[in-house]
């Protein structure tokens, strides 16, 4: 099956998983807040960051170990890939037990994590996190498997996975929740419904590779080893530097400020995720697409499909970005209240990353496919330091604001430094023009939001379920139409258009 067709099917099986589990989820955190209240709402996502957090002992074996494997999937070398594996089986193994121990030895300083846990005891706060701990830890024990089926191309087995899963959890703990009322049994739920699904996982992948059961497997060579051990060596950096820029912002609104407000911020950034998440499948369904290309393309043509997937991501980036400017906050107030509202000042940064954001995804994607780690292994690293020491500053000065000026700051330093490792490295260009474009869509993204502004003024007087579903009808019309009208005649909107025209030929 060719690049464009498994691209395709793992996008169709991602909108449909996407959309039944954000669904489900939404429901379940209305229930949760009405019956379990704030402060569970943000412990439970205060312990979904730390546990993020942990998961950085993975430390880039995996990203290191799937760029490997592109390469013999593609050839069909099956004692190569067999080899891979078993390393791959060997190394998160390690991972779980090392993020096990570390796990532990932090519980005991959970109570200076948890700001004002009104209701909630030590004890209770301790158990919670355990509970969170074992999942985070059984996953590691089936997680390398998924690595062949995406390399296959074949991510869409692990969103049907991932979506059933989900149903069958969410399902059980709403009735948990509306019957009992116990966080206890909530979490639980989850974690037995997980453990079963790892147990099917196991066992369904060793049916569809019979092979990666074989006794008889050799061993890699030295310079296949240590091409690994390098790569992984380079993503330690970007691994401990991501997860200070991105994964720490709840710790520190619940260290600084309170664990209640990190439910709040939650609200928001459930629905920010929900739709990233959308947005995300799409370039996530094709970064396996990416691998095969690079093994096999020349490099002009890699910088074609590159200007085509970048285009396409400031096309969704910004549409959700302006959106959301529009429609976020009076989502809340129609879902949660007033009085969960975050400051317009503060919802500005956040999505001001946001689009940022998915520029970098491009960028972070197509390196990673490339299996270029070395360059800027220390960029991230010297991010996660500058949002860390911006936030925990800025936070005690000016607040909430604070911490998200420090995670725009710190992003747009891979904005501006990865394209030229990219351009240099992948297609041995200058990135003027990269940076030129981008101004390009800044300034068509910055005309439509001002537009549309406007019209909110006098569409949304008042905030009301009708008043919202106009202003987003309008606002999709209004943006697409304005996109297509600047960029309908470029090379990469034909490219995209031409995809979808053949597509529609054949149904």
């Amino acid at each position: 099956m060719g690049r464009v067709k498994s691209a395709a099917r793992n996008i169709a099986f991602g909108y449909a998983g996407n959309i039944t589990t954000q669904l489900l989820g939404f429901v379940l955190r209305t229930i949760f807040i009405e019956h379990l209240g704030d402060t569970l709402n943000g412990v439970n996502d205060l312990y979904t960051g730390i546990l993020s957090v942990l998961s950085m002992a993975e430390l880039g074996v995996g990203t290191a170990l799937n760029f490997s494997l592109y390469g013999p999937v593609a050839r069909k070398d099956y004692e190569k890939i067999k080899s891979y594996m078993l390393l791959y089986k060997k190394a998160y193994r390690v991972i779980g037990l090392v993020i096990g121990a570390i796990g532990l030895a932090i519980s005991p300083f959970l109570p200076y994590l948890v700001k004002q846990p009104e209701g909630v005891g030590v004890r209770d706060l301790t158990l919670y996190y355990f509970i969170f701990l074992f999942n985070t830890v059984s996953s590691y024990f089936v997680a390398y498997k998924y690595s062949l089926v995406n390399a296959e191309q074949n991510n869409y087995i692990q969103t049907n996975i991932i979506t059933i899963t989900k149903m069958v959890t969410v399902s059980l703990q709403i009735v948990i929740i509306i019957f009992t009322g116990n966080f206890y049994l909530y979490l639980l739920t989850a974690a037995f419904v997980e453990l079963m699904q790892k147990i099917f996982v196991s066992r369904y992948l060793n049916r569809r590779y019979p092979y990666l059961s074989d006794k008889d497997v050799k061993s890699l060579s030295k310079e296949e080893t240590g091409e690994i051990v390098n790569k992984t060596k380079a993503l330690v950096f970007h691994k401990v530097g991501d997860v200070a820029r991105l994964q720490t912002d709840s710790m520190i609104i619940s260290a600084f400020i309170n664990v209640t407000l990190v439910g709040y911020v939650g609200n928001y950034n459930m629905i920010l995720t929900s739709v990233a998440n959308f947005v995300n499948i799409i370039f996530n369904s094709v970064l396996s697409g990416f691998g095969n290309l690079i093994a096999t393309e020349s490099r002009e043509k890699q910088y074609r499909i590159f200007k085509v997937y970048r285009f396409f991501a400031c096309w969704i980036y910004g549409f959700s970005a302006v959106g959301f400017f529009l429609l976020l906050t009076p989502f809340i107030v129609i879902w949660q209240g007033k009085e969960k509202v975050l400051a317009g000042s503060v919802v500005a940064c956040i999505l001001i990353d946001y689009y940022f954001k998915g520029d970098r995804i491009v960028l972070s994607n197509f390196k990673t496919a490339a299996g270029v780690f070395e360059q800027d292994k220390y960029l991230a690293l010297i991010q996660g330091v500058v949002n860390l020491f911006i936030s925990i500053v800025l936070v005690q000065k000016i607040g909430l604001v604070g911490i998200y000026i420090g995670t725009i700051v710190s992003g747009l330093i891979a904005n501006f430094t990865k394209p030229f490792i990219i351009y240099k490295v992948c297609f041995d260009k200058k990135a003027g023009a990269y940076f030129m474009e981008s101004v390009k869509y800044l300034i068509v993204l910055a005309v439509i939001l001002s537009i549309l502004t406007a019209l909110k003024g006098v569409i949304m007087q008042t905030v009301t379920p009708g008043s919202f579903t106009a202003m987003f009808v309008m606002c999709c019309v209004v943006f697409n139409a304005l996109f297509l009208l600047v960029f309908g005649r470029t090379e990469e909107f034909g490219y995209i258009w031409e995809i979808l025209r053949k597509k529609c030929k054949k149904q």
